[in-house]
């Protein structure tokens, strides 16, 4: 070989670094929820025209005495849960667990939904009627929910203490959702600012998995090749990686809401049990698989605080007495009536408590 010439070495694999990753997550998180919102509008077009059981299966009276639908929460569901299992860019691990979670919880709240009365509400009713012997179809849904978040926090991965939290964090998720689907949109707005948040707030925790702190006076200098540990380390510490994780969490179930929320403003459609818990479980196992165990913990309180001051607190008392939350909760909705109307107005303003079908609408 001649002087000055060097031997032509093995090509270089090029490998994006953290901030490829982070440019690259808001692309595939815009994919995904795109992806979502065409799966459920497809969905809903296809439940709506050949609905399972007939269409008085699913219909309800609402407030105003009119019919509308509960396949909007199927729909939500089979576009969220399809694309966050199969879309690119999520560990195997959480795909698993956005499935198992997104589908439990819509299976047991559709049960739910279609099997129960209303007679008995909260966990107090529920609870205190199985304490009599009494098996309702709240106590079903109860249990099946919290069995679909130990199975999703279990499929995550961690210690013991992770999977008791993230297990409460699917479930708390799940029911906490459904607390709020008592008008038109409000349950979806909620979820689109809560994983709004959550994207936002991962974007500087601790990447969850792979990863471990630097440990004090590690050599990063120049000529010094870092330990795989400190990298992953320094990644974690700058939230270099979490943010476009937990991005595609959310991606899907957020596109699947956006695309549906039209339907449940106009009030021709609403989650229902099925939806509600669907997309309260989806954002619960996103948070359980992107933020810290301390924001983990401080995220379960609220949730369980919430929970149990609905078991004596009106949310929707509370948001009619707040003006910020009321203009808010009517962003987008149908003014409501000026008095209520003798004979239609009647029915309860929660139309999944009432149970109501197509058979007893007033005409």
């Amino acid at each position: 070989m001649r002087p000055g010439i060097s031997r032509p070495g093995p090509p270089r694999r090029f490998r994006p670094g953290p901030a490829a990753a982070v440019a690259a997550g808001p692309v595939a998180a815009l994919v995904a929820g795109t992806a979502a919102a065409c799966a459920a509008r497809a969905a809903y077009s296809a439940l709506t025209r050949r609905p399972p059981g007939g269409a008085g299966t699913w219909t309800r009276t609402n407030h105003r005495g009119e019919q509308l639908t509960l396949l909007e929460g199927p729909a939500l569901t089979v576009g969220s849960v399809a694309v966050s299992a199969l879309g690119p860019g999520l560990p195997p691990r959480v795909r698993a667990a956005l499935a198992v979670a997104g589908t439990g919880a819509a299976a047991f709240g559709g049960y739910d939904d279609l099997a129960g009365s209303g007679s008995r509400r909260g966990f107090r009713g529920h609870l205190g009627a199985l304490a009599r012997g009494e098996v309702t179809t709240g106590a079903v849904k109860l249990g099946g929910i919290g069995a679909t978040g130990l199975v999703s926090a279990a499929l995550l991965g961690g210690g013991p203490a992770d999977v008791a939290v993230n297990a409460g964090l699917v479930a708390g998720g799940a029911n906490l959702l459904n607390l709020f689907d008592l008008r038109p949109g409000r349950a979806l707005k909620v979820a689109l600012a809560s994983g709004t948040l959550l994207a936002m707030g991962a974007r500087r925790g601790p990447v969850r998995s792979g990863t471990t702190r630097p440990t004090a006076g590690a050599a990063t200098g120049p000529g010094t090749a870092p330990r795989p540990g400190a990298t992953s380390g320094l990644r974690a510490a700058l939230g270099a990686d979490s943010g476009p994780g937990a991005l595609l969490t959310v991606a899907a179930p957020l596109g699947a809401a956006i695309a549906l929320l039209p339907e449940d403003l106009g009030e021709r459609a609403m989650l229902g049990d099925a939806g509600a818990n669907a997309l309260g479980a989806l954002l619960g196992t996103a948070a359980a698989a992107s933020l810290s165990r301390p924001a983990r913990l401080a995220l379960l309180a609220m949730i369980t605080g919430l929970t149990a001051a609905s078991e004596v607190v009106s949310f929707t008392a509370v948001i009619e007495r707040t003006p910020a939350l009321r203009w808010l909760d009517m962003l987008g909705r149908r003014p409501v009536p000026a008095a209520p109307v003798p004979g239609r107005d009647d029915p309860p303003a929660e139309p999944r408590e009432a149970g109501a079908t197509a058979a007893t609408a007033p005409s």
